[in-house]
């Protein structure tokens, strides 16, 4: 067993504050305020994130703050590896990492604590973690997307499927490496799929007042036979 000396620790204190500090980088609050004159926090949803970048400003704008927010998730596991612990350690500092990335983007140092709502982090960090997994969330979020066309929706789904899917693939896994042997990470499933819905209350209202905003990728006629923005 790995015996945690002072090095370790001051090590692992200081790898997860840096994946805190990379989750309070607000890609979309310095693309909307550098490049369009904007603070996204007071359009649309007043998320800070690729839903609303997309559903104000457009593709354009959205591509770049999906990209560098999933890349902050994805960095921030991997550098929890340099931290000098043994195998069994490794799988919890990499979800400890996580929690410390999301819940930098959700409250970020860098923007007065009012940041997203950690959907791409999620993403990036669970990819960082096990990517079959993801890749299967990913699927289940595709899917709804192209049948309801709710991006809340879609990512609340696949975060819900998210534990489901971690449990099965535990049991099923003969891989005795395998990250599902962990118990925290069953745990960690679990609270990000609770952590999703929460930071999606206000959209679980709107859509069930129907006020919710759907997106199209592309372009698509209203009933007056209008031809509507491609977002």
């Amino acid at each position: 067993m790995h015996e945690w000396t002072l090095t370790t620790w001051l090590i692992v204190i200081a790898l997860v504050i840096l994946a805190y500090l990379l989750g309070s980088i607000p890609s979309a609050v310095w693309i909307g305020k550098k490049y369009y004159g904007i603070d996204i926090r007071e359009h649309g949803s007043k998320n800070a994130g690729t839903t609303n970048m997309l559903r104000v400003l457009g593709k354009r704008a959205a591509l770049p703050v999906f990209i560098i927010d999933y890349l902050k998730g994805y960095i921030a596991v991997l550098l929890m590896a340099l931290a000098p612990v043994n195998e069994a350690w490794d799988i919890n500092l990499r979800l400890i990492g996580t929690v410390a990335v999301v819940l930098g983007h959700i409250f970020p140092i860098f923007a007065g604590f009012k940041g997203g709502k950690g959907v791409a982090t999620i993403l990036g960090a669970g990819t960082g973690i096990y990517t079959p997994i993801l890749l299967m969330c990913f699927g289940v979020w595709c899917f709804v997307f192209a049948v309801w066309h709710y991006v809340s929706l879609a990512s609340m789904v696949a975060g819900c499927c998210y534990p489901f899917f971690v449990t099965i693939f535990m049991t099923m896994s003969y891989d005795p490496a395998a990250p599902f042997q962990s118990i925290p990470f069953i745990v960690f499933a679990w609270l990000v799929a609770v952590m999703l819905v929460w930071t999606h209350r206000k959209n679980i209202e709107r859509l069930r007042d129907g006020n919710e905003s759907k997106i199209f990728l592309w372009r698509k006629k209203d009933t007056t036979g209008n031809e509507q923005k491609d977002l």
